[in-house]
């Protein structure tokens, strides 16, 4: 008699976990996941639809005082090639199979690109950096109270290790303003506004760069999305 008591309260045992677990479960399907303050900046640019582009083609231009400097890339997403283009020379390569005769090149392309996706490479890089995020910070250009994302990169790997940049925006995640400091210094080396945004196959694309302490502008034209 007591062994089939024992066994009783074994099945009741292990029907109310069974249940639990299934409730726990049910419950853990039903939450929405929380999604982190970088990938909201990140969806605010569209980054939910960079699944679908297979190719982006883009002008970089820097117009400092009275010189201009422009170079064209073409990036296949899915194979990964890339082609510069500029006055004096076209190069194509495959990201995946950099070496020494083309590091240089993409060099340059990683710096373009992340003036174009900056908002992206939030979550490209997430585990190449850590971040901060601030709210009711004074916007460095605007003077308007704003949040503040800050990424320090790490010391080791990439182009530019240990850099740091301030990302400025609102409640809608929208960068308007951005700073880099040189090896993470307390000082920025250069502070930019986002401006001119332009929607195309659902990216949200910032294609104006201005510095209010000289005549600068970094600029984008000629941007083709193709999904």
């Amino acid at each position: 008699m007591k062994k089939i008591l024992i066994l009783a309260v074994c099945s009741l045992v292990l029907s109310f976990s069974c249940k639990t677990d299934r409730s726990t479960q049910e419950k853990e399907a039903s939450s929405p996941k929380e999604i982190t303050i970088l990938e909201k900046v990140a969806n605010a640019h569209g980054y939910d639809n960079w699944k679908d582009i297979a190719n982006i083609k883009f002008t970089f231009n820097v117009d400092r005082d009275s010189s201009h400097f422009e170079r064209t890339w073409s990036w296949n997403t899915k194979t990964h090639t890339v082609i510069m283009t500029t006055r004096q020379d076209t190069i194509s390569y495959n990201r995946k199979a950099v070496d020494s005769t083309t590091a240089s090149t993409d060099g340059g392309f990683v710096n373009d690109k992340f003036w174009l996706l900056a908002p992206f490479q939030l979550v490209w890089d997430q585990n190449n950096f850590s971040y901060e995020h601030t709210e009711q910070i004074e916007a460095p250009i605007s003077k308007q109270k704003m949040h503040k994302l800050t990424t320090v990169y790490a010391n080791e790997g990439g182009y530019t290790p240990g850099d740091a940049y301030d990302y400025y925006f609102g409640d809608d995640y929208i960068i308007k303003e951005w700073a880099f400091r040189k090896a993470n210094q307390k000082e920025p080396n250069m502070v930019t506004t986002w401006e001119e945004y332009k929607k195309l196959s659902g990216l949200n694309i910032s294609t104006m760069h201005k510095r209010p302490d000289t005549d600068f502008s970094l600029y984008f034209t000629g941007v083709e999305v193709k999904q």
